[in-house]
């Protein structure tokens, strides 16, 4: 046979494309259309329904940018078009392929129902099938114009990505509003073309059943009537039946489609166009519901589902029966789909905690998985989260995008800190916005790594990032590919259902221990500054909030636990841990309203402590402990003289009752406590830190070396540093003045100003206390370079196998060395509130109070001694999506502590994150509780949220070792429970004098503490 492969398939995509794709509409008549234009941020429905509207003529450029325009559409079905399929098709002026991230509209009934979406893959929406002819259209339809920040695809800076700077040009021009005819028979024959088109190309060239397909078209094609394609469709069908009927092999894979609509609750859109993106997304999933009995879509995030709750109560019920129906499966628990790094541990128990309780409150469902995909690393706390939350699978796809290593499992055993396992998934298919292309269906097969001991996969489908969702289109792919030769089957169904099977057919599934780095967006540690610090001081406000509000209600009469404002605000909190707004990854807009947002909520969260404490009763000045860690430190008065405290964990004490220990001295640049002495340079680096206790030098270099680098990755600005920003930097060693401006026994201070770059300054005080070896930098940083990175270095003399870092409860530790690329690629790292070294017999931490990036390098001297040091990321300039990202003032702390254990840098990590509150306050009540045993600490103290009085209790193990403690209370107690997460009883503790508790390595325990009744 002469090998005729380019003509047929030449043939075939000719005629596919120019014949047969026209001809899905068979007929169609214009809408009549008039626009009214919002002013300012989007209007209800009733607003927009009772403006004034002007007729609006095709072609005609429409939408400011961030703008909404209101068309009304009204037009009537022809009388010759019944018993055919009728639908509006409204072109909006799309640009590009993608749905989310430009203009998109709702489209409304006259009274108000919302019907359905338009983007530029989903441009239809129903008006009768079949039409009986004569029928009535009248549409509201609401266009939101949002810019396609992509255009340059990350190319360049724009100003399009705030409404501040974006300007009033309109962005789109209106191509067509039609009423049209949907040709069912053409309409199919150009899906049946689409799946066997690229169910052949992807087929080895050898493979007989490629050729069969091929000759099958050309076949089929004869029959393509040009002058009639509407009427010869079908024969055209006919003929290539066989083709797709021929069943898949007994051994192909199983891909279980779900559909998805990946959302990002914000990102190249502000948090108010989300809002509306679910509304659109859900009405375009519900509708498609109706037409599909066997459509299973998979949706997490519950705050969207709160939104659209709010703001569209009628897709709201929509949801709601489609939940019933068993076609909605909601997914994920969590109230967004958080950063799997940033998020203290407490925020992501309440993350869990709040997105089980939404689902299980509105839909009577216990979610059993975590749906993750697209967060930029995840954390090794996780299983033990996931598990104590009531979850048995973890889903994610990201680490496929890992720059030098291939994960080497899709289907495995996630094993955290403390051993927990969860079983966990990632789509070989690598993507969450599947459309079961001949390509990806291909890929997932040829990706997963798990042949021969497994045969399935999960695949969600649609369009995603911006929502959209699926589409009646992809739809139909699937009901092709479920059993066809050549292709793997696509079976959808429930996650759950996938899971159960993938874990029943792979129990001994291979096991990953630690956590799952990520080798891409390791900028997203350190980018958007402010952003990342208003998350820090936010979750240490609500614990300080939770513990003293707690104290109240024990112990003054008439207090009332504020349990609706704590929620309120930790749903705000909750939100801005979105993986595109905490990691620095939005626009300009989104991070102007987080700070705004958290200045808010600080200045919330301090009221209502500061209403806690002051319910306790006056009496006198007070210092408030809101660490787990007993505190003997400085601290100043209201009138800002220093004062030496004692102050029992969780508790408060007098101030200035405590004997002070030994003065600080200052001589020239050196501090001494009779703990450390501490020598500053000319250069304003530090040349000596000398531990007095040890009698060693802690430093093999200068410290506190302030160096910027070069900044530009080779792609995503704001998301990656990449390893060539080692090659060129600038050391800051030119202090404009190094003096001395606070000496006092209890404290003493040198301030180090600089000037750098392109009009940036920062000043830096340095701090030495009475009574603590830590050495505190404050600084104050006025930001304005571009496309660099800002690091401040401590090389400590230690020889250390490996830096340890905060996570969340506990810690992980990672190789100094780069024996592998595995290690090599984890040049860039995140940690919470500490990172620290050590060599038998001693250690050194540093501390920060707002930053999570660090690096963490190791040389050998020439005597053969080893230098390794810490860099911390102090702050960016990437220039997009945000070009203004990081410019400006910063306020912020980090810390050296010399002669430091794991234990020594948790405390110290939780006293710089909650400085003393000094109040006045009558003889304050015992701690709410107390605990008893090295490494049990108590992470959050609040009453249960079922308002029952029950105090709970959250306590971990943080030195990565087993402890047994008693806990006590300072009130009297009637019993005790181990719980879940969600505070559902596990078991019952027997309760004596305390709480005994026993403790694995870096195991988190939640205890629900019953009160005994007065009297």
């Amino acid at each position: 046979m002469h090998d005729e492969r380019r003509r047929i398939e030449e043939r075939a995509q000719r005629l596919h494309t120019q014949r047969i794709k026209p001809a899905v509409y068979a007929a169609t008549v214009p809408l009549a259309v008039e626009a009214w234009q919002a002013p300012g941020e989007p209007v209800p429905f009733d607003r927009a329904a009772a403006a004034a509207y002007e007729p609006f003529a095709m072609d005609t450029p429409w939408g400011p940018p961030w703008g909404t325009t209101w068309f009304r559409m009204r037009g009537q079905v022809p009388a010759e078009w019944a018993g055919r399929r009728v639908e509006a098709v409204i072109d909006l002026g799309f640009v590009g392929g993608w749905p989310g991230n430009q203009a998109e509209a709702l489209v409304h009934l006259a009274d108000g129902t919302p019907l359905k979406a338009v983007n530029p893959l989903n441009q239809y929406v129903p008006v009768a099938a079949p039409a009986a002819g004569g029928e009535e259209v009248h549409y509201l339809v609401e266009a939101a114009s949002n810019p396609d920040i992509l255009a340059d695809d990350f190319a360049r800076p724009t100003p399009l990505g705030d409404v501040l700077t974006a300007g009033d040009r309109p962005l789109y021009t209106f191509r067509s509003a039609d009423l049209a005819v949907l040709d069912e028979q053409v309409w199919h024959l150009d899906l049946d073309l689409q799946v066997l088109r690229e169910l052949m190309a992807e087929l080895a060239e050898h493979d007989p059943r490629r050729h069969e397909i091929l000759h099958a078209l050309d076949r089929a094609l004869d029959l393509l009537d040009l002058d009639d394609v509407a009427g010869s469709a079908t024969a055209v069908r006919e003929a290539l039946r066989p083709v797709l009927a021929k069943p898949a092999h007994a051994s192909a894979h199983v891909i279980s489609g779900v559909g998805h609509a990946h959302i990002d609750s914000a990102w190249l859109w502000p948090i108010r166009e989300t809002k509306r993106k679910t509304a659109r997304t859900f009405s375009n999933v519900t509708s498609l519901a109706e037409e599909y009995e066997e459509f299973v879509f998979a949706c997490s995030q519950a705050q969207q589902y709160a939104w659209v709750r709010d703001n569209h109560p009628q897709v709201w019920e929509r949801i709601r029966k489609s939940v019933e129906k068993g076609q909605w499966a909601p997914v994920g628990g969590m109230w967004v789909e958080a950063d799997g790094n940033l998020p203290g541990g407490e925020a992501i128990a309440r993350q869990l905690v709040h997105g089980k309780r939404f689902f299980l409150e509105h839909f009577g469902i216990e979610t059993k998985g975590v749906w993750l995909p697209d967060s930029f690393g995840y954390t090794a706390a996780y299983p033990q989260l996931a598990k104590l939350a009531g979850n048995e699978w973890f889903l994610t796809q990201k680490i496929s995008w890992n720059q030098t290593n291939k994960f080497p499992h899709h289907t495995f055993w996630w094993e955290g800190i403390d051993g927990t396992r969860i079983f966990t998934h990632f789509p070989p298919i690598d993507t969450y916005n599947a459309r079961f292309s001949g390509e990806e269906m291909s890929r997932a097969v040829r990706n997963y790594a798990e042949k021969g001991g497994a045969s399935r996969s999960l695949a969600p489908f649609g369009w995603g990032d911006g929502g959209g969702g699926p589409t009646r289109e992809i739809m139909e792919r699937a009901r092709r590919l479920r059993d066809l030769e050549g292709s793997p089957r696509v079976e959808i169904e429930h996650p759950d259902a996938f899971f159960a099977k993938a874990r029943e057919e792979y129990p001994d599934a291979p096991v990953w221990v630690g956590e799952l780095y990520l080798e891409l967006h390791r900028a997203t540690y350190t980018s958007q500054a402010r952003t990342k610090q208003g998350n820090r001081r936010s979750e240490h406000l609500l614990r300080e909030a939770e513990l003293w509000a707690t104290t109240a209600a024990l112990h003054a009469p008439g207090y009332a636990y504020p349990y609706e404002r704590l929620d309120r605000l930790w749903k705000t909190v909750l939100l801005h841990q979105f993986h595109d707004i905490l990691p620095g990854s939005s626009i300009a807009w989104v991070h102007r309203e987080a700070e705004a947002e958290y200045a808010r909520v600080a200045e919330e969260l301090q009221e209502l402590a500061g209403e806690a404490v002051a319910a306790l009763g006056g009496g006198g000045a007070r210092a408030f402990n809101t660490s787990p860690y007993d505190r003997a430190e400085v601290v100043r008065t209201a009138g800002g003289v220093p004062a030496y405290v004692e102050v029992p964990a969780n508790g408060s004490a007098p101030l200035a009752v405590a004997e002070p220990p030994r003065p600080v001295t200052v001589d020239g640049r050196v501090l001494d406590n009779g703990l450390v002495r501490v020598e500053v340079a000319e250069d304003g680096t530090l040349a000596s830190v000398f531990d007095l206790r040890a009698h060693r030098e802690v430093l093999a270099g200068p410290g506190n070396l302030l160096r910027l680098h070069t900044d530009l990755p080779n792609y995503w600005d704001a998301w990656d540093i990449d390893k060539h920003y080692r090659n060129r930097y600038t050391d800051l060693l030119d202090a404009t003045s190094v003096e001395v401006v606070e000496q006092d026994p209890l404290l003493a201070s040198i301030r180090v100003s600089r000037s750098f770059g392109k009009g940036s300054t920062i000043v830096q005080t340095i701090t030495l206390r009475a009574g603590s070896p830590r050495v505190d930098f404050e600084t104050d940083l006025d930001w304005h370079e571009a496309e660099k990175i800002l690091k401040a270095g401590f090389p400590v003399d230690i020889r250390a196998a490996h830096a340890s870092a905060e996570i969340q409860f506990g810690h992980v530790q990672r190789p100094t060395h780069v024996n592998t690329s595995w290690e090599a690629a984890r040049f860039e790292v995140s940690g919470h509130r500490w990172v620290h070294l050590a060599e038998p017999g001693y250690g050194v931490a540093v501390l920060n109070d707002s930053t999570y990036g660090h690096d963490v390098t190791r040389t050998v001297r020439e005597d053969g001694g080893t230098t390794t040091t810490v860099g911390l990321s102090l702050v960016r300039a990437p220039r997009v999506p945000d070009p203004g990202a990081d410019q400006g003032r910063h306020r912020f702390t980090y810390s050296l502590l010399p002669g430091a254990d794991i234990e020594d840098a948790v405390a110290e990590g939780y006293a710089l994150n909650l400085p003393l509150r000094v109040a006045d306050a009558a003889g304050a009540p015992e701690p709410v509780v107390s605990v008893r045993g090295d490494g049990v600490t108590v992470e959050a103290v609040k009453l249960a949220d079922d308002a029952s009085g029950d105090v709970v209790v959250r306590l971990y193990e943080c030195r990565g070792g087993r402890v047994r403690g008693v806990l006590r209370t300072g009130f009297p107690l009637a019993g005790a429970q181990i719980t879940d997460l969600l505070e559902r009883p596990l078991e019952e503790v027997p309760v004596d004098d305390g709480v005994p508790v026993a403790l694995r390595p870096f195991q988190i325990l939640t205890l629900r503490l019953r009160r005994a009744a007065a009297g």
